[in-house]
């Protein structure tokens, strides 16, 4: 009974300092996220103007050299949305509105999505990775040393270029997805050019698209904030880095994938 007592002790004991640590991180990202607004739109104000020259590199490490994979990926997801909706179309009897289906899911839902996870796996690990590595090198705190804001320095330019980028790689993805689907439609599954067409742009709305921009600058955020908070708390060698690394990716997605329940939603009751 005393060894019982002991066990769930422990146990309680251990589920309060996962409780502390999980307040503690929440508190954490909230004033790094407030540090990173503030730097980014209110000190430019103030006579400290954001420097572009890294700005314009970010945009092209995060964006550029990502527009491959985020084509194939939904470009695939368009396809394979077009297969599986035919196969239910055609029982129906309306094959020809497969495109319109496509259409509306991936401008809603998947297009913006599948961006994000796939940039929170490329991206937000590249962020905690490269910034981990600052901070276990004490290059973070020789910025401090120098008078220099590390978060001005490091995060205002990855946050700006992927807020700016992320919604224009969605837009590449929504083409690429709608284009998957028109391929398969017209070629495989014998649907016309014109009924598949007319459909699609009958179903989808402008509003569709702007709902998927509203979710993206928020999936950017999300990316952006979690990778260099994962990495601004590294305590200790090499290790810790691929750890913080790891773990930034699954929250990201995570939180991608709550914020998208989220906004889905309220969109959802607002319509």
């Amino acid at each position: 009974m005393r060894n019982l007592l002991g066990h769930i002790g422990r146990i309680g004991y251990q589920a309060k300092d996962t409780s502390l640590d999980f307040f503690r991180d929440i508190t954490g990202l909230f004033y790094l996220t407030r540090a990173t607004l503030y730097c980014t739109f209110i000190e430019p104000l103030r006579g400290k103007p954001n420097k572009w020259g890294p700005v314009w590199t970010q945009m092209e490490e995060v964006g550029v050299k990502s527009t491959a994979i985020v084509f194939l990926v939904s470009f695939l997801i368009g396809v394979i949305l077009a297969f599986q909706s035919a196969y239910q179309m055609a029982q129906l009897g309306a094959l020809d509105y497969v495109g319109a289906l496509v259409g509306v899911a991936v401008i809603r839902e998947l297009g913006p999505l599948m961006t994000a996870l796939v940039m929170a796996g490329r991206v937000g690990a590249s962020f905690t990775a490269e910034m981990g590595t600052m901070k276990v090198s004490d290059e973070i705190l020789a910025l401090e040393t120098m008078a220099l804001n590390p978060v001005k320095f490091l995060i205002t330019p990855r946050f700006i270029a992927l807020l700016i980028m992320l919604p224009c790689l969605t837009v590449m993805a929504d083409v690429m997805g709608i284009l998957g689907g028109y391929l398969v439609g017209v070629t495989t599954l014998g649907i016309d050019s014109a009924p598949y067409i007319d459909n699609s742009l009958e179903a989808m709305k402008v509003k569709d698209v702007v709902t998927g921009l509203i979710k993206s600058s928020v999936f950017a955020v999300i990316i952006v904030m979690v990778g260099s908070y994962m990495a601004f708390i590294i305590e200790g060698g090499a290790e810790k880095v691929g750890q913080n690394t790891r773990t930034s990716v699954v929250i990201s997605m995570i939180l991608i994938i709550i914020a998208d329940l989220l906004f889905t939603s309220i969109f959802y009751f607002l319509t």
